[in-house]
């Protein structure tokens, strides 16, 4: 729902506007006075292609900014176009693509226009705007088609990492398989290969170790012996002059420190020892190490991962070869389930076309179209993502005639009428904001009467804003703006009271302050009241 719009130096508007209501809104005006602008300005917020000969006398500049409602939360965006350069876009203050904003705000905004390439004009939107009112059973034949399609598709991918050549997989199988095995069966650890190079390293150096332990016992026993005497002095001492008492104990510690460091040394020397046998099989151990990381990674950690990856594919091959003898029935077994989804899913979409055309031709006879054909055509394909279904829309002025492609066939005001027929018949809530631009083209008397009901009814449903030349449309809205010019600059104004009967009396009568044409119409809003 658009909350607030706001243009700058847009051809001859310089500073506009506006704070729509969310139900029937109206923008009215003289000729040329710059109405469809303001449109202009919501289509820019909404990603299209900006025009730089667009921007107006009064700045360097185009700037729009809008403040959308989704339901969830309120989205700012603007948009500025230059004169001379590329435009920018920005959601939330930060820049984006125009592509971006298409694809966030472009969904919450429909522009029904005489020269708009509609959505209904593609089979995928028509088929969106049925899918959007099936029934309870619908839906449920709509949920069941698409877990029927994801489960298909997911055997269709099965199936063709198989049917491409069985001997491939089963190579890679092989090689795989072997990889796995040999990573495993060398018991890795994180670290071995640091473990296993100091233990080398102790194992070459064992007899320059065992020497220099020797000699390190040996001193380490004088400094044992020193120690002791060292304490035994100090006790005395401490026994005459007990200010020296914390000394001694210190000493004590000292002694008893290089007592155990003489243990611990004693320990290694004992241990310290040639073992060519060990050795060798160390050697060994970091030869296959190096093996491993020169084949599967730079770290013992990479080659266990690398193992673990061949030991995971091993199994998925593995699996898949299994499958390869069944795998052509399970396919045809998911087609089949597929194809009875689809046509419970069409058979539900059949029921809805039929509600919809039925209520669409009143409400097109109530709009002053009452020869005009709208049938829903649905032509079986090939089954995918949405259903084994593509749905057009054919129509005909008058039912005496082959109706054809909305688009090859409707005129700009005939298309306008149809799309709001379609959305008070679907009650379908495609864009937030419906936006229709002339859609009275060619309309008038008795019928614009109830194109204003009708686009007062679906603005009951979602916001509607129209731009507008009949006074009887105006009439119906909860909010009327109008466009008003005064030389090379255009300004907005919201009108209410007696500034709205002086409107709707200038759209009746082109006499503004003419007391009978503000008399009739009172009399309009009076009847636009009663519904």
């Amino acid at each position: 729902m658009l909350k607030h719009l706001r243009v700058r130096n847009l051809g001859v508007l310089g500073d506009a506007e506006i704070d729509p209501e969310p139900t029937f809104t109206v923008i009215t005006g003289e000729t040329g006075a710059g109405k469809t602008l303001l449109l202009g300005a919501l289509r820019l917020l909404t990603g299209d292609k900006p025009r730089p000969d667009a921007v107006g006398p009064f700045a360097a500049e185009t700037q729009a900014d809008g403040l959308f409602d989704d339901g969830r939360e309120e989205l700012g965006v603007s948009r500025v176009v230059p004169r001379d350069g590329r435009s920018r876009a920005y959601l939330e203050g930060s820049l984006v693509s125009a592509g971006a904003l298409e694809a966030r705000v472009g969904k919450l905004v429909e522009i029904v226009g005489q020269h708009d390439q509609l959505r209904l004009r593609r089979p995928a939107a028509v088929l969106e705007l049925v899918d959007k009112v099936l029934d309870e059973d619908g839906l449920a034949a709509k949920s069941v088609y698409q877990t029927s399609w994801r489960a298909y598709r997911a055997i269709l991918d099965d199936q063709k990492s198989l049917g491409g050549d069985l001997m491939a997989l089963e190579r890679e199988l092989d090689l795989v398989a072997y990889q796995a095995r040999e990573i495993e069966s060398a018991g890795l650890q994180p670290g071995d290969d640091e473990t296993a190079e100091n233990l080398a390293s102790r194992l070459r150096n064992a007899e320059a170790i065992q020497m220099n332990l020797s000699f390190a016992v040996e001193q380490a026993e004088l400094m044992a012996d020193l120690s002791g005497e060292v304490v035994s002095s100090l006790r005395k001492i401490a026994d005459m002059d007990p200010s020296l008492a914390a000394t001694a104990a210190g000493w004590e510690g000292v002694a008893e420190q290089v007592v155990e460091m003489l243990r611990s040394v004693r320990d290694s020397a004992e241990e310290a020892r040639e073992d060519p046998a060990s050795l060798a099989e160390v050697e060994q151990r970091l030869t296959a190490l190096g093996d491993l990381k020169r084949k599967y990674g730079k770290t013992i950690a990479d080659v266990i991962e690398f193992g673990a990856g061949a030991r995971a594919r091993a199994d998925e091959l593995g699996a898949l070869l299994e499958r390869s003898t069944v795998i052509d029935a399970e396919v045809a077994r998911a087609y089949e389930r597929l194809l009875i989804a689809s046509s419970e899913l069409r058979a539900a979409r059949h029921r809805t076309v039929a509600g919809i055309q039925e209520e669409a031709g009143g409400h097109l006879r109530a709009l002053g179209m009452p020869t005009a054909s709208l049938v829903f055509t649905l032509e079986e394909v090939q089954a995918g993502s949405t259903g084994g279904d593509r749905v057009e829309l054919r129509f005909s002025s008058d039912d005496r005639l082959e109706g054809g492609a909305i688009q090859d066939v409707a005129s700009g005001g005939e298309l306008s009428r149809l799309i709001l027929a379609l959305r008070l018949a679907t009650r379908a809530e495609a864009a937030e904001t419906l936006v229709f631009d002339e859609v009275d083209a060619g309309v008038g008397g008795v019928t614009a009467l109830a194109m204003g009901r009708k686009l007062a009814e679906l603005g009951q449903v979602g916001q509607v804003l129209c731009v507008t030349h009949l006074p009887q449309v105006a009439a119906h809205a909860d909010c009327h703006y109008v466009v008003r010019r005064d030389g090379e600059r255009a300004e907005v104004v919201r009108v209410d009271g007696e500034g709205r009967l002086e409107e709707l009396s200038r759209m009746l009568a082109g006499l503004p302050e003419s007391v009978r044409g503000k008399e009739a119409a009172s009399e309009l809003l009076e009847l636009a009241l009663q519904g």
